[in-house]
């Protein structure tokens, strides 16, 4: 039988079962059989909590653009400035009618009270009383429809300067100096990266024991890193296409280096179970094998296959076939390959 290299494989894909000693002592670990949460895995994508897209609220022409996707924006920064000319000459106009509508309410009013003197003094009739009094009532209604035109029109003269409602990032810049927008168009999008959440779909025959067990850690795979939630909402609605329930997942807040759109897994516990663990950094893959070395009472080092199953956290995975609690397994497999090299 050939014997095996450094960490290879016999032609027939069979371990070398070579016992030899470590040139230098190897960093192992103890193989355990311990108690650990057991849990469903959902994949998902990372959302903001707060995501709007601003729209223009009056029609003119773009004459300033203050941000642009990347840049981060302040709670009332101006993002985008609208050509206010229109709007000016509007509120000047509404304002002309105000004064226009006070001046005849003066005089409506004035008229009002010579005629109720005049009524007193049996000068003129019921009838020329009561026209009075309508017509200043009307005036009074005129200057009040007046007030209002002026407020709306200083208030459409507000829409030319576009304000961020809150503090975020740029997401989207759908404008550019020069264009014409109108009423609703779309100007930027921006989200709030101190509030996200994961959105993931569970099946309807695991929500139970979500509900019952909102413990959740997130795997963040683009980023190597887990993190665990700070809360967990399980929609009151299934999907009838897919019997399935969307479940969010909220981060915690300003986590670092996360951001709408990414890929997160969410694992859910649903419940305990006795695993063999071994740390993730003993394990040894090469092609379709998966293997660790395992060190003897002696120091010998064996390389020996292995079955994995799930992930139990960042640092330890479990197996499932090919080792027994109590055996040591090299932390460094690559040193360990090497070792048995070098002893050849």
């Amino acid at each position: 039988m050939k014997r095996l290299a450094a960490g290879g494989l016999i032609g027939f894909g069979i371990f070398a079962a070579t016992e030899v000693c470590a040139a230098e002592p190897l960093a192992t670990a103890t193989v355990v059989l311990r108690e650990v949460a057991q849990s469903y895995k959902a994949e998902g994508v990372i959302e903001a909590v707060r995501q709007s897209t601003v729209s223009a609220q009056i029609s003119g022409r773009v004459k300033e653009v203050s941000f642009d996707v990347g840049d981060t924006v302040h709670k009332g920064q101006v993002i985008v400035r609208i050509d206010e000319r229109e709007a000016a000459q509007a509120l000047a106009g509404s304002q002309a009618q105000v004064m226009q509508s006070q001046a005849a309410l003066t005089n409506a009013k004035a008229n009002y009270e010579r005629s109720r003197q005049l009524f007193e003094q049996k000068f003129i009739s019921q009838a020329a009383l009561d026209k009075a009094q309508a017509d200043y009532k009307l005036a009074l209604a005129q200057a009040a429809a007046s007030d209002a035109g002026a407020g709306q029109s200083a208030l459409t003269r507000g829409y030319s300067s576009v304000v961020a409602p809150y503090a975020g990032v740029v997401a989207a810049r759908m404008v550019e100096v020069g264009e014409l927008v109108t009423v609703g168009k779309p100007l930027m999008t921006g989200f709030d990266p101190s509030q996200l959440r994961a959105v993931v779909n569970v099946p309807e025959q695991v929500v139970r024991s979500v509900g019952t067990q909102p413990q959740v850690q997130l795997e963040l795979p683009a980023l190597n890193r887990w993190v665990t939630a700070a809360s967990v909402t399980v929609q009151p609605v299934a999907d009838a296409r897919t019997h399935s329930t969307q479940v969010r997942v909220t981060l915690p807040a300003n986590e670092a280096g996360v951001y709408p759109g990414m890929f997160v897994r969410a694992h859910f516990v649903t419940g305990k179970a006795s695993k063999i663990l071994v740390p993730v950094s003993a394990v040894l893959r090469r092609s379709e094998v998966v293997a660790v070395y395992v060190v003897d009472k002696k120091g010998g080092v064996r390389l020996r296959q292995v079955r994995l199953g799930e992930s139990a956290g960042q640092n330890e995975v479990e197996v499932m076939a090919g080792l027994n609690p109590g055996e040591k397994v090299a932390l460094d497999p690559v040193k360990a390959g090497m070792g048995v090299q070098q002893k050849k």
